[in-house]
């Protein structure tokens, strides 16, 4: 089965597809907020990348986690995203931009596996992956060190745009810094037939995160996911609906 063609000819407007390609039905409330202020009890979580399309280019965001990192890190994947991606007519050799919200191993995954992509990431998100912070083990357990590594082997081939902060690098669509979670996570927000959406990714993993304002339990900064919060709010001009959340299966 492949994607419907884009229903828009217009360089600024897309369609937005997500596919889940693996969770976590065993994951309780407890397991996902740094704070335990409410009460435990099942919270599944689902793992997710983003498609973003239109008649004229097809954006990815994310790319996933193997099948050796799922095996050593004990997930269980429903489907290779990589795979999937080419099951629903998407060759991902043919991928030209890939967006990737950070460095995690859940989103930063297979990046070897895509032949013609340029992989659009934020400074600090790669400063952090590869400095003096890797030397503690709480803060570079959800990095892949290989996932890292492939990354500085493309910015040595002169694939990959670093970005400072807030960026528009396609008609439509544009990124936002949503420090917190990781150190340089980025949230991209597209222009839509029904307006503007928010892909949040892991700025906040759940709709219960920032409507409680209550962080991950990975996370770096719990000041600045407190005020990335307030941002994805004022991005979406407050409509709930607009925001996208990186994990929550009510997505």
């Amino acid at each position: 089965m492949s994607l419907p063609s884009p229903d828009t000819g217009a360089d600024d407007v897309y369609q937005i597809y997500l596919m889940r390609y693996a969770s976590a039905m065993d994951r309780r409330a407890h397991g996902n907020f740094l704070v335990r202020d409410m009460h435990d009890g099942p919270m599944p979580v689902d793992y997710n990348l983003w498609i973003i399309r239109n008649a004229l280019r097809t954006i990815l965001v994310d790319t996933g986690f193997s099948a050796p990192t799922a095996l050593r890190r004990k997930r269980i994947l429903d489907f290779d995203p990589v795979d999937g991606l080419a099951r629903i007519g998407l060759d991902p050799d043919a991928i030209e931009q890939i967006i990737l919200t950070h460095l995690h191993f859940d989103h930063a995954g297979n990046i070897d596996r895509f032949a013609r992509a340029r992989f659009h990431v934020q400074d600090a998100e790669v400063g952090f992956a590869t400095g003096r912070c890797m030397c503690d083990h709480y803060l570079r357990h959800p990095f892949e060190v290989e996932d890292v590594v492939t990354l500085i082997r493309h910015t040595y081939a002169d694939r990959v745009t670093f970005h400072d902060g807030d960026a528009t690098p396609f008609p439509g669509v544009s990124l936002h810094f949503m420090p917190g979670h990781s150190k340089g996570i980025q949230s991209v927000l597209v222009n839509t037939r029904r307006g503007k959406v928010l892909l949040a990714s892991d700025a906040s993993h759940f709709y219960a995160m920032f409507l409680r304002g209550s962080p991950s339990i990975v996370t770096v900064d719990a000041p600045a996911t407190m005020r990335s919060y307030a941002r994805m709010m004022a991005l979406a001009d407050g409509d709930v609906q607009r925001i996208i959340p990186g994990h929550d299966p009510k997505v």
